[in-house]
Parts: C-alpha cells; structure tokens; sequence
C-alpha cells in the first residue's frame, strides 16, 4: 500500500476548526506523539497548533491569535476544537471558554496508567470527549469515550538496506548494535541495560551498544555513575554514550541497531519499540507503558519483569545468542508496525471524534 501524502500546511486561527496544545517546554512523549501525528491530521482537516515547545509544526500559531481571533469561526461552525494532553493545557481552554466565552469543545487525550487526585479529575472531566491511549490507561479514568493507541509514521522510520552494512557505517566495532534510546535517567532503567551488557558483552563479541538520549544537569551524577560502570568492566568501546542527538540521526541509529531494549521502570505509552520495529529491530522492553501490547515474545522481541536486571539479561540473551533469528524478529517487527500501529489509523480515529463534536 503506497504511503500517504502529508500535506505541509500554514493555516489561520480563523480557518482552523481543531488546535492542538503543547504548551510544555520541553521535549517529551507528548512532543514525540505530536511531531509525527499533526501533519497527518492536518491531511484530513484544517487544524492549527498552540506550542511553546519549539516543535516547528506547519499551523504554529502565536498567542496573540488565539487572543484576537478566538470567537471568529470558520464558516459554518459553531464550535472549535481544543485537543490537549495535559492538565495545564487543558485549563487554559477552559479558561478561555468559560471566562472569555470563546466557543471551544475539549478533547482530552490520556496515557497514564495510574488514578489522577481530585484535582486532575476534575479539570479533565471537563472534556466534551476523553480518549486513552490504552485499555489499562482506561481503566484509571472516570470515564472515556475511545481507546486510540499511538501510530508511528512507517515512512519515516523504516528499514535500511542491510542491518549489518548499516552498523559498519556507523564507524564503531561489532557487526550488530544494540540500542538504548530516551532520556538518561532512573525512570528509564539505563542503569539496568548497563548491568545487563556489562554481563553479555564479553560472551557476545559481535555486538557492540549505544545509549541515545540527553541527560539533564539533576541526572548529571546518575550518568557519571553508569559511565564508571563501564570503565571498571573495560567495555568502553563497546558501550558508547552518544547523549543528545538530533531527530534525523536518530532515525539512522535505530536503522543501525538490530536490537532495541527498552527497560524503563515506568510510561505512559513509550514509542520507542514502535520506531524500533518500524526500522526492523527486535527489541527487548520491561512491561511499563503500553509496551507489551507492542512486544510478541519470540516473535518481534522479548519481555521483561519491569525492574528485574536478571530478567532483563536473560531476555536480551534469548535474542542475542542467534542473530540470524533476531534479524528475522526485526522484519516481524516492521510488518506488525505497518500492520497495527500505523499512525494513519490513529489520524482518522482522532477525525472521527472531531467530527463528531463539530457537528453536535
């Protein structure tokens, strides 16, 4: 199936009929869902974004719009939508509808496995539609209207040629990489990827890893901890910290590596197996976030006990002792990316329920 176009749009508050809010301003999941959803979703309806976040969207819209222009709608509309994902983001669109009476309808998106207080829960049952991005994440909300997991754009993140060609483009030893990617810092379980490798590496010398990912000045200490760790296991060239890395470098390390691990402790969803299985990695994760509804053991990749260095390691071994069979798990992963979590489908659920509460 050929890909879709996305279209590349500039677009006016007045002519929007749905804004997306990112007012956070730093780089997260929420950034990562937005930076590859939006553009198809401006395909299927004009829709402009409010971001403080520096994401460079099409339909970026500075404040003083929404400010001036806020009651003027497109023609034919009674409504406009307001698509947050934060608390924060959401309260603004509150504010703006029920102090200075802009016409805004709320969509509220949600990915956390956990209950919100009061607070939260207040704000959020607001929305004239909540959408979870998994059945457990459902399962902590008062209420919900859809399920609609996170796609990935298959185009973008896809597979080279030949994995190990692509490793030796890489400049460093082995002939297959290994791939942590995320922020460097407890939550994501860096430091039991590196217990893990500190373990295999010396009975696999064909592999050789990379840890992709900033660390910020709180987390300063948790990095020179791991970095020690590797130096008193001599493994230095062959744990290699990259730190922060622009977006289209790292689309090229996860066509590099032939496997992903994903240890994190704790996610909302977590959508780096997804651009992992898009370029043809297996890959090993914890069971945090969504991401066992993205891993089949034996099949794509393998689980772990979330938290467990043990299992983790034995998880990683189980793909890394054949690696005829694990670059075969990687094309499983890439067809069952195309398959199930194409970000296409994930557009058109979103148009549905904006039509709905357009027409209303």
């Amino acid at each position: 199936m050929p890909p879709e176009r996305v279209a590349s749009v500039e677009i006016s508050l007045r002519e929007a009929q749905v804004l997306v809010i990112n007012l956070h301003r730093r780089f997260a999941g929420v950034s990562a869902t937005m930076l590859q959803l939006v553009p198809h979703q401006q395909s299927l309806r004009p829709l402009a974004v409010l971001d403080r976040g520096g994401l460079g969207l099409p339909g970026t819209l500075r404040w003083s719009e929404l400010v001036r222009h806020g009651w003027r709608l497109p023609a034919g509309q009674r409504w406009r939508i307001w698509h947050a994902r934060r608390a924060g983001d959401l309260l603004l669109g509150l504010f703006l509808r029920h102090v200075l009476r802009q016409p805004w309808r709320f969509v509220y998106t949600s990915p956390s496995p956990r209950r919100h207080g009061r607070v939260w829960r207040a704000i959020v049952s607001r929305s004239d539609a909540i959408v979870a991005v998994t059945e457990n994440a459902a399962g902590f909300l008062d209420r919900h209207e859809a399920v609609i997991p996170h796609g990935i754009d298959v185009e973008a993140f896809r597979p080279p040629a030949d994995k190990r060609a692509a490793w030796r483009e890489s400049g460093l030893c082995g002939e297959f990489g290994i791939g942590v990617f995320g922020r460097v810092r407890p939550s994501k379980g860096t430091h039991l990827f590196v217990e893990a490798l500190c373990e295999l590496l010396p009975r696999h010398p064909s592999f050789t890893a990379i840890i992709c990912g900033a660390c910020l000045p709180a987390d300063a200490d948790y990095l020179r901890s791991l970095q020690e760790r590797v130096a008193r296991a001599g493994l230095e060239e062959r744990i290699v910290f990259l730190g922060d890395q622009p977006v289209p470098e790292i689309k090229r390390w996860y066509q590099r590596i032939a496997l992903c691990v994903a240890p994190s402790l704790s996610e909302g969803y977590g959508l780096t197996p997804l651009e992992a299985m898009a370029s043809a990695a297996a890959c090993v994760s914890s069971t945090a976030g969504a991401y066992a509804t993205m891993i089949q053991p034996g099949i794509n990749g393998e689980l772990a006990e979330t938290g467990n260095a043990v299992a983790l390691s034995e998880a990683m071994e189980r793909v890394m002792r054949d690696p005829q069979r694990m670059l075969r798990m990687g094309l499983a992963g890439r067809d069952l990316s195309v398959q199930r979590f194409s970000i296409h489908a994930e557009a058109r659920a979103y148009d549905a329920i904006y039509q709905r509460l357009l027409a209303h």
